[in-house]
């Protein structure tokens, strides 16, 4: 369970930056239509480049620290995406939070199955969706009381969470490089 509400806290930040990123950087930050849809791409290429290096992040540093690492990087990121008065550094959030939440669900299955087999990965595939399904109305309620950039924060406070329960259910894990 508990790595399952990891995959939703990245689940969740992959949705709303897909359905909410470009509609923020036009409404809010005055972006042309190109340049705001170079939100989500900035995010996904970053992602990809992510889970490209993951394999060799998670077997040089381990996954409690590739994991810790993502969900603080991709909460800053999400800070700097979302409250930005400036486009190009909200471009540069984006890709932060794509590279930050890289590696936290595919780790995230791999865990749930070492530790529970078949069983765990279904539960934390189940929540990790739950979080890709129910973050961008989440968010579109939230930016209809608080505005866009208030919602899109929520992004970086799940970051933060998935950052602090793989410090905390993952503690002192040695990387593969130094293992006897």
């Amino acid at each position: 369970g508990v790595f399952g509400l990891i995959a939703l806290c990245a689940a969740y930040g992959e949705g709303a930056i897909g359905d909410w990123g470009a509609l923020h950087l036009r409404q809010d930050l005055a972006a042309s239509t190109s340049l705001a849809a170079a939100g989500y791409a900035a995010f996904a290429l970053a992602e990809a480049a992510g889970r490209l290096s993951g394999s060799t992040l998670l077997e040089r540093y381990g996954q409690a620290r590739v994991l810790v690492a993502g969900g603080l990087i991709a909460c800053a990121g999400m800070l700097a995406a979302a409250l930005s008065p400036d486009i190009w550094l909200a471009l540069a959030g984006f890709a932060a939070t794509g590279l930050g939440l890289a590696n936290m669900f595919p780790a995230a299955m791999a865990r749930a199955g070492l530790l529970a087999g078949s069983g765990g990965v279904a539960l934390a595939s189940t929540l990790g969706y739950t979080g890709f399904l129910l973050g961008p109305p989440a968010i579109g309620f939230l930016a209809s009381e608080f505005g866009l950039p208030a919602g899109l924060t929520t992004v970086s406070f799940l970051a933060l969470a998935a950052a602090i329960i793989a410090g905390r259910f993952m503690p002192g894990e040695a990387p593969a490089t130094t293992r006897k």
